[in-house]
């Protein structure tokens, strides 16, 4: 079991388990998301683990949403959160809510209640925060703690009848006020909120508190491996207290450092911030850590798989390089992406040598790096061409080996040309080169014996077709975002989209799909958007070829 499973603690627990027969061989995880926004990278890491652990050792997972707050939640979140968990390639073994609960949670708030162990208080939130004592000082206990259990009982029933507003009362576990763990001093259960749920409607205006919900939600389903984010760390000994107290499924929890990436935030408050400020498009913005922005830019549910297991599993928090992650989507689409030649900047290029009106095929490889070889296209050489700017200089630096008067190039399985003159135009920009091609040095049977020390890319005037290419780059420009600033849009980075509204490509590109991948040769890994329509491709940049930012901030 899991021998193709790089190894962790998580791995070696759950492997401990089973060889000591606990949970009778069984391992049932599960993936609880609130619905209360887009799931981002961090929470790839933990679907990752989530499931992959279970696969490992022949178990299943559950999806669970943890819908306790009707204020933030909507099904939107929920079908995108489905969307994702499948996108990344894994099936849950059951969907559950934790909604689906809400009557038996109830039911142990009761049993609860009938040993004695929660009352429902009246205090403020001001008075229960401030009653909660120090970390070093002991808590009071509250006027309220000592009712009876009639009282309480009572009480419950007319908070769920809608009997009180908001904050008027609440339901607290009675554990220790001096506990030197803060989440022990008697926490609440159960809080008033007078707000329509998005499966249950009006039926409830009381919800229960995640502590509560969690570990009784992962009993009820017969979970064996709880498995949460360091943070939850400190609330194990009350998820504990509330199984055993109930003397319910003894579900247990364990805790793995979650996900930290610079130059990103991922707290899914502050990315809502973001959408509703309008300082991204949307959730799928291609500059969101969200799944679905990392889909739209171009990831693979692959890359984004290989990542999770490179950065392993951790017993504590350390910050991950998304230089990272940006190599994994590189080594991926290395593999898998179709060439295509693109020109972004364009200046025209003359063959003078080349007869008018005449046309070549000429053919490319589509992918020299696809396991299958990937193929060939044709390509059509004609006298004009289109080539980048940046490919010629009128007074050539030494080590420029691209185009520049006099100078040989060649031209991507094509010819070797020299140029031999240039004009410019009223602005003083090039706006045309003039060369001359050698048709003995056509790419693959090469017999001219000129040595040129430099190829670049080009599409043939005749047949390119015109594209819209959004260059995305890091949505913030601090290393860490959250940190320095009083408010993290601050490092928002005023260079993270630029968009060439009429780039230049290859006819073939007009019958991409969205999500489509291509490598643009010598630029960069591109995906096809959702925006295209027929007639105007748009391609969202993935990553470049190599790591540019890392050079940008050592300038």
């Amino acid at each position: 079991m899991g021998k193709d499973k790089p190894s962790n603690f998580l791995f070696d627990i759950i492997s401990s388990d089973l060889k000591s027969g606990k949970h009778a061989g069984r391992v049932l995880t599960r993936f609880p998301p609130e619905p209360n926004g887009y799931l981002h990278i961090g929470h790839a890491k933990a679907i990752c683990l989530n499931f992959g652990l279970a696969e490992s050792f022949g178990g299943k997972t559950n999806l669970r949403f943890d819908d306790t707050n009707p204020v933030t939640e909507k099904t939107e979140y929920v079908e995108s959160i489905r969307n994702d968990i499948s996108w990344l390639g894994f099936g849950w073994a059951g969907e559950y809510y934790t909604s689906d609960y809400f009557e038996t949670l109830f039911s142990y708030a009761i049993q609860l209640i009938e040993k004695g162990l929660a009352y429902v208080d009246d205090s403020t939130p001001e008075e229960i925060a401030s009653g909660k004592g120090t970390p070093t000082e002991a808590g009071l206990p509250s006027p309220y703690r000592n009712r009876g259990i009639a009282e309480n009982l009572d009480l419950l029933q007319r908070m769920r009848k809608g009997e009180y507003k908001d904050g008027e009362k609440v339901l607290r576990a009675k554990i220790d006020m001096a506990s030197p763990n803060m989440h022990l001093r008697d926490p609440i259960v159960y809080r008033i909120k007078h707000a329509s749920h998005h499966r249950t409607g009006d039926e409830w205006c009381i919800y229960p508190m995640y502590d509560f919900a969690h570990g009784q939600s992962d009993s009820i389903e017969h979970i064996t491996h709880s498995i949460c984010t360091l943070e939850f760390e400190i609330h194990r000994p009350l998820y504990d207290w509330f199984i055993e107290s109930l003397e319910i499924y003894p579900s247990q929890q364990y805790e793995f450092a979650r996900l930290n990436l610079n130059y990103t935030v991922m707290s899914k408050r502050k990315l809502l911030e973001l959408v509703e400020g309008n300082h991204v498009s949307g959730w799928d913005d291609p500059r969101m850590p969200t799944i679905s922005g990392l889909r739209r830019r171009g990831y693979t549910p692959e890359s984004i798989r290989h990542f999770c297991d490179m950065v392993g599993v951790a017993r504590r928090e350390h910050v991950i390089d998304i230089g990272q992650l940006e190599f994994a989507i590189r080594e991926d689409l290395n593999i898998k992406a179709q060439r295509a030649m693109v020109v972004m900047d364009p200046i025209k290029l003359v063959i003078q040598n080349y007869p008018d009106g005449e046309t070549e095929s000429l053919q490319s490889e589509n992918n020299p790096n696809a396991e299958n070889k990937g193929g060939f296209r044709d390509l059509t050489f004609s006298k004009e061409l289109w080539i980048e700017r940046a490919d010629f200089m009128e007074t050539p630096s030494r080590k420029f080996h691209r185009l520049a008067p006099g100078q040989h190039v060649r031209l991507k399985s094509a010819f070797i040309v020299r140029c031999e003159s240039f004009s410019k135009n009223e602005k003083g920009e090039i706006s045309e080169v003039v060369c001359t091609y050698f048709p003995e040095s056509k790419s693959g049977s090469d017999t001219s014996g000129i040595k040129a020390k430099g190829v670049i890319h080009w599409v043939s005037t005749m047949q390119a077709i015109p594209v819209e290419i959004r260059l995305y780059d890091r949505l913030f420009r601090e290393e860490f975002p959250l940190k320095g600033t009083a408010d993290f849009k601050e490092s928002l980075n005023p260079d993270s989209l630029r968009i060439i509204e009429r780039a230049l490509a290859e006819p073939f590109l007009s019958q991409t799909r969205p999500g489509d991948h291509f490598q643009f040769l010598r630029t960069g890994y591109f995906c096809t958007d959702p925006d295209s329509v027929d007639g105007k491709p748009v391609f969202n940049r993935t990553v470049g070829l190599r790591d540019a930012w890392s050079r940008q901030q050592k300038q």
